[in-house]
């Protein structure tokens, strides 16, 4: 269904729509046939334009209202801080018949979970309503929906690397995985810090999580393994890039992978397979995908050393975070599921 076919349009509002990930959330719900935005909340903007700090979306007629006044809508997305969604959760659903959170408060299952990986849980009797938003995962769980949690965008380039080889039992779980994923600074978020900073961030290939980084519990969760995992800052701005080394019990061959990922992502519209060939972007590469929704995925066999080289790359805004929380939305409604967001990446761009 769609608004152009006769529907009503459904309406929308984006908490947090100041920062990076909420001002990508307005781009795509501006550009949706189903969506009519209906308010975007910020603290420390209320009643500018939102031109005025999204200076791509200077053509929308918005102004930022306060998050204490919220209007009643059929999809709330919740672009905040962790923390912040747990604690107005009632407030959101009193406001959305679906929320959809951005952050980390209600990816993961157990309350025991949140207590080792994060601070603890102030809700944790809603963490099992929560569904999450990957839909190459747990598609079959959106539909009908009505909270759903997007995945972190360390954790989804990682996932949708490793899926095919468990979903067509590759491995089994108890091999030896390592992971490094390499992230622009747009991770950060609008309020990055020093870290993030021009000055800091140029030029460096920074190791800022060798281990412990808590994308791994939505790994170890979702993919039922536990991985080696190390995440780096490199000076891009938008991209996450996983490279992932496994090491399979029994031997494997390149006819093996090419049919785990083909039987895995044939059919799914926002993965696509780069695994050697010609040009220059001959494994996935986070510049062929920004600004898109897509992911490339790809593989390099190392017989020698039993080893099986998985790449990944995704834009960490797009799929990574806004372009899988409308994924998932539409899902959840029962509105096409690439709409609002069936468009091509950029090239040649900068650093994505």
């Amino acid at each position: 269904m769609s608004a152009s076919e006769g529907e009503a349009s459904l309406t929308a509002s984006v908490v947090g729509a100041s920062g990076f990930t909420g001002g990508e959330l307005l781009r795509l719900l501006a550009g949706h046939p189903d969506f009519e935005i209906a308010q975007a909340t910020s603290r420390s903007k209320a009643n500018k334009t939102i031109g005025h700090v999204h200076p791509n979306l200077r053509e929308l007629d918005l102004r930022f209202s306060s998050p204490e006044d919220l209007e009643s809508v059929d999809v709330l997305f919740a672009a905040t801080p962790h923390g912040v969604s747990m604690d107005h959760i009632d407030a959101f659903q009193d406001a959305a018949d679906t929320v959809v959170d951005l952050s980390a408060d209600f990816r993961l299952d157990s309350e025991s979970q949140y207590d080792e990986w994060y601070d603890g849980h102030s809700r944790p009797e809603l963490l099992a309503e929560s569904e999450y938003a990957l839909p190459e995962l747990n598609r079959e769980n959106l539909a009908g929906a009505d909270l759903i949690a997007s995945g972190g965008c360390n954790a989804t380039a990682t996932i949708l690397g490793l899926l095919p080889l468990f979903e067509n039992d590759v491995l089994s779980g108890d091999e030896q995985i390592v992971v490094d994923v390499k992230v622009g600074s747009s991770e950060g978020g609008a309020g990055g810090g020093e870290a993030s900073s021009h000055p800091e961030r140029s030029g460096v290939v920074r190791p800022y999580a060798p281990t412990g980084h808590r994308h791994e519990a939505e790994i170890e969760q979702f993919l039922g393994t536990s991985v080696s995992f190390t995440v780096h800052a490199v000076e891009m701005i938008r991209g996450a890039s996983a490279t992932i080394h496994v090491f399979p019990e029994e031997p494997v061959s390149k006819g093996d992978l090419w049919g785990a990922y083909r039987g895995s992502y044939e059919d799914e519209p926002f993965v696509r397979m780069v695994a050697g060939g010609g040009g220059v972007y001959r494994y996935p590469e986070p510049k062929a995908v920004a600004g898109s929704n897509d992911a490339e995925v790809g593989f390099e066999l190392d017989p020698g050393n039993k080893r099986v080289v998985v790449f990944s790359a995704i834009d960490n805004m797009m799929k990574g975070s806004a372009g899988q929380a409308v994924h998932a939305a539409n899902i959840a409604l029962g509105l096409e599921e690439t709409a609002g967001l069936d468009f091509a990446g950029m090239h040649p761009v900068g650093s994505p």
